[in-house]
């Protein structure tokens, strides 16, 4: 495989909404470029970047892929290499998507030409915003009943405003639709359908030529606003030479000033060899940004440290996915940031403090690897077996250490107890699990120390199900999914003063603490506070963590019903202690008492997880949206409605939405899709608190006894 320097790459992340052929668009962009000897199909299962068993099952994309085209634009002296990286459009996997992003340098945003925007077009866009890349739109499935140019179209222009600017016309519509005419040349390119994906190139239809030579000045209008030499150039001439034209339209486009829309019929190979040239052309080399940021320390605060992407420079390394894959082990893909890697290199993890030794670094087609002998800055790699290297590590040069930011996730928003079917499943769990966290950032997995169950945290059910059925199929590990349950919390609304004391007598040395406290509440979201007030020695400094230890175990231990108690300030202000009996445990039994007593005056209540949900639907369905989610004592923040579609948002308690996504399917007949996201939390109404008390309540042992909840 040649390498390519800077200059000669571009990063591109296709990114969209579930199913606008998103993967479909790839395959056919890489049988084009004869990357591909057949034209892989979602339907078939024969697509080069959904390769996983349960993308092939399911047919959607679970996990980013990548793939590279090497393309030669017209005019170009040589190929270009392009990296694709196809990511997840289901919401329920969009964090895979924000967590790849990272690697690009331009985002492919894929639209439905019949549906328009919808909720994930604009999650992906935000993406790219926080990244701060130059984007396009393609207008996929122009062949399909019901695709509209026009009121796809008009849909972005009213989403994301004057700046998405047409780059082509379509010629035909919906199943007449045969190929686009090229505004920057303007000339028409017409496709076989099911063709090699490279046109025939023609005059424009006179049917259209009025239509777009209207089109091309509204696009050279936009491109020399932003250029004072192209606008004297335009005034003069009334219009730019091809050549000013797509020079003006790629810095406009860098600049974010004007946003591209191009034309598909990914099934039917229609349209890719002008998207691939548009990348080529158009979108920027990993060398645009100028230099990457990072820092010094590992936890990314203080002084901040430039690296320029330059082949000159320090090599370094920021992983940004990793594969846990049964027979190669862990893959590991990286984006080289600076510098140049060489094939069997050996790299300090700056994260670790540890040198990583990179045997055979590889360049990945789909799930197919091919061997590399270096790879210029910016350029996307990977390599296998690395001993400690995960997700969001940096590597590099020991001499010129830089800790490059990794991608936020948010947390996960649902939670599901999974047992192990057999002994045998028990004992394998660890390690397979264990595997599948390296690769997926949205997932946690812990075991409550309370309940003894494991549990499974991820972004949505479907998630979660996708996880178990990898467990069963990769590492042969079986489990059983039990009904999530809502991660209730406790407070306080009331401030109180207690004294919690332990005094037991025995045969030898007994047992004696005695502490004072003082508990207020504080705002959501700010936990747990344990201030050290006492004056003169009442309780030895040494003792005093013993207390902090025994009000944060009761407080993790729960008072109504088992939950954690947060959001509270504990004081300690006063206390007695006896030179032969007192001890940590009597000073942590103390404590635990003097918590508990606290809680009985300072009126605890429950808190509940609210949602900040997005429900996208047509029109016609707006009524029963919000009527529905009303119903689930949600609070409506507002709708808006997008080309026929409309978008309700709304804050609802998790409890509420356990059961939505099915019931959601049923009234819009499965055309509606949501995605939902933890906003913070909020009192549970007195009437329903007190039915969720009663229900975990028989499973909490008395606060007197000082037992261990079972949530």
């Amino acid at each position: 495989m040649k390498s390519y320097n800077t200059e000669g790459i571009r990063n591109v992340g296709i990114a969209g909404h579930g199913d606008t052929g998103k993967t479909q668009l790839v395959s056919s962009l890489l049988f084009t470029a004869g990357m591909t000897p057949r034209l892989g199909k979602v339907a078939d299962g024969s697509t080069t970047t959904d390769w996983d068993e349960e993308e092939i099952a399911r047919k959607i994309s679970i996990n980013t892929g990548l793939a590279y085209a090497e393309w030669q634009a017209a005019g170009q002296p040589e190929k270009t290499k392009i990296n694709l990286l196809d990511t997840p459009g289901y919401s329920t996997f969009i964090n895979e998507t924000k967590s790849s992003l990272i690697a690009a340098d331009a985002a492919l945003i894929v639209v439905d030409a019949a549906a328009g925007v919808q909720v994930v077009t604009e999650r992906v866009w935000d993406y790219a915003t926080e990244y701060d890349q130059p984007r396009a739109f393609v207008l996929n499935w122009m062949d399909r009943d019901l695709a509209s140019f026009e009121r796809a179209l008009g849909s972005l222009e009213n989403v994301f405003g004057r700046g998405v600017v047409p780059v082509q016309l379509p010629i035909g519509a919906e199943r007449g639709f045969r190929g686009v005419v090229d505004l920057i040349g303007m000339k028409a390119l017409i496709y076989a359908p099911d063709g090699d994906g490279k046109a025939t190139i023609g005059e424009i239809p006179a049917a259209l030529a009025e239509r777009a030579k209207t089109a091309h000045e509204a696009l050279v209008e936009m491109v020399a606003e932003g250029d004072d030499a192209l606008m004297q150039e335009f005034f003069d001439e009334g219009t730019l030479p091809v050549h000013d034209l797509k020079k003006g339209l790629r810095e406009a486009v860098l600049g974010k000033r004007i946003l591209p829309v191009l034309l598909s019929s990914a099934l039917h190979n229609i349209g890719s060899d002008a998207i691939l040239n548009f990348l080529v052309e158009i979108f920027p080399s990993p060398a645009f940004r100028g230099k990457a940021a990072g820092h010094k320390a590992a936890d990314h605060k203080g002084e901040t440290v430039e690296r320029k992407i330059a082949a000159s420079e320090p090599v370094s390394l920021f992983v940004f996915k990793t594969v846990a894959d049964p027979f190669a082990g862990r893959i590991t893909y990286f984006k080289v940031m600076s510098g140049v890697l060489k094939n069997d290199a050996t790299l300090n993890n700056f994260n670790r403090d540890l040198q990583e030794r990179l045997q055979h670094i590889q360049v990945m087609q789909g799930k197919t690897a091919a061997p590399v002998s270096e790879l210029y800055a910016g350029d996307l790699g990977a390599v296998a077996k690395l001993r400690e290297t995960t997700t969001g590590d940096t590597l590099g040069d020991k001499s010129a250490p830089i800790f490059y930011p990794p991608a936020r996730i948010p947390e996960p928003s649902i939670t599901f107890a999974v047992e192990p079917k057999t002994r045998a499943d028990e004992d394998r769990i660890g390690v397979a699990i264990h595997r599948i966290l390296e690769e997926d950032l949205a997932l946690r997995f812990a075991r409550d120390p309370q309940t003894k169950e494991f549990l499974l945290s991820g972004a949505g059910q479907q998630h979660i199900e996708v996880v178990v059925a990898k467990l069963r199929k990769r590492y042969h590990v079986e489990m059983t999914l039990k009904p999530p349950k809502v991660p209730y919390r406790e407070t306080i609304r009331a401030k109180a003063d207690a004294e919690g004391k332990h005094k037991k007598q025995t045969g030898g040395h007994g047992q004696f603490g005695l502490c004072r406290i003082k508990m207020e509440p504080l705002p959501r979201g700010k936990g747990v506070e344990f201030v050290d007030d006492v004056f003169g020695g009442a309780i030895p400094k040494n003792w005093i963590p013993s207390v902090e230890k025994g009000v944060r175990d009761a407080a993790e231990r729960g008072f109504l019903a088992g939950f954690p108690v947060v959001d509270f300030r504990v004081s300690l202000y006063d206390g007695k202690y006896h030179d032969v009996d007192s001890s940590d445990m009597a000073f942590k039994i103390a404590g635990s008492l003097a918590f508990k007593e606290a809680m009985r005056q300072a009126r605890p209540a429950l808190l509940e997880p609210i949602m900040h949900v997005e429900v996208s639907a047509p029109e016609q369905y707006s009524g029963d949206l919000m009527g529905h989610l009303s119903g689930r004592r949600g609070k409506i923040n507002g709708s808006e409605t997008r080309a026929g579609s409309v978008v309700v948002k709304a804050q609802v308690p998790f409890s509420e939405m356990l059961s939505y996504a099915n019931e959601l399917i049923s009234m819009t007949q499965g055309r509606g899709s949501y995605s939902m996201e933890f906003s913070h939390y909020d009192f549970v109404p007195a009437e329903i608190a007190e039915k969720v008390i009663a229900a975990h309540k028989p499973h909490h042992a008395e606060e007197e006894t000082g037992k261990v909840a079972t949530v």
